[in-house]
């Protein structure tokens, strides 16, 4: 039996939007040029006067969501680069668009877009209203994760190869999973092959952000409880960076806001940068 068509939830689809603004508001050269998302969610013709779209107010918010989507898409193909590896594995896919964005890189690796059968579904429909064609070596992976699927199981069914190294991703993901589930995925992406990697964002608790910013972040907690996706887990840096040691990886790096914003927003005429202790990313090597 086929899966229900669900369309993407709301992260998703404000992901998508405020990748989309970017390329609208703020100035250039822009950081991460993705204009395939904004096709994907489809939204009414005024989403762009929706509060969560205000170009002042979001710009912190939406340069972290820039800001980590252009790490991780540095650190594949600096690993097609370095041979590291060829195989591409994106737990929580959403919207991503990496793969029809890049087709010269998705082309060099087996990409496994892995995600909630009736999300994938209904954007397997949805590209092909578009006429998209994702590259061959795209294999989208159904599981089930409110349902405990096995998704290494899956992974394996749809051609991915265990005992060669993978990249292995998942942002905006480990705040909505209890900390034993979180310790879980790191000990299964830890048991890979040698010289994978697992990239993965994590919150911060709240009282390390600005102070300023405290108040739109409690707001944003408040309004993931009230929509049934509260925000479960919350990781200081050194926190979560041992607990990815304790799993079994070799090398477990932070690569905190500040670090990003080095990277990826020096010098910019409109001052654009990730907020600094909010939503922050490891790295881990096996």
């Amino acid at each position: 039996m086929s899966a229900a068509v669900i369309a993407p939830d709301f992260t998703a689809v404000r992901t998508a939007l405020w990748r989309a603004l970017h390329l609208e508001v703020d100035a250039a050269p822009p950081v991460l040029q993705d204009e395939v998302g904004l096709q994907l969610a489809a939204p009414d013709n005024g989403w762009r006067e929706r509060p969560d779209m205000h170009p002042q107010r979001t710009a912190p918010f939406r340069a972290s969501i820039i800001a980590r989507a252009r790490y991780i898409e540095d650190q594949v193909i600096d690993g097609i680069k370095e041979g590291v590896a060829r195989q591409y594995v994106l737990l929580g896919a959403g919207l991503d668009s990496f793969a029809l964005r890049r087709p010269d890189i998705a082309a060099q690796m087996n990409i496994f877009e892995v995600d909630q059968p009736g999300h994938q579904t209904w954007k397997k429909a949805r590209l092909a209203e578009l006429d998209m064609t994702p590259p061959a070596s795209v294999h989208f992976v159904p599981v089930d994760f409110e349902a405990g699927d096995d998704w290494l199981k899956h992974l394996g069914k749809a051609g991915f190869r265990t005992d060669e190294p993978a990249i292995v991703t998942s942002t905006g993901v480990s705040m909505y999973l209890t900390h034993e589930a979180i310790v879980a995925m790191l000990r299964q992406v830890a048991a890979l092959a040698k010289g994978s990697r697992f990239v993965m964002t994590f919150l911060c608790p709240i009282d390390m952000a600005d102070a300023d910013l405290q108040p739109v972040l409690r707001m944003g907690e408040a309004g993931a409880a009230a929509s049934g996706t509260p925000f479960i887990s919350y990781f200081a840096p050194q926190e979560i960076v041992d607990l990815a040691l304790a799993a079994g990886f070799s090398a477990v790096a932070h690569v905190s806001a500040d670090d990003l914003a080095a990277s990826y927003f020096a010098g910019r005429s409109d001052g654009l940068r990730p907020p600094a202790r909010c939503e922050e990313l490891i790295v881990a090597t096996v």
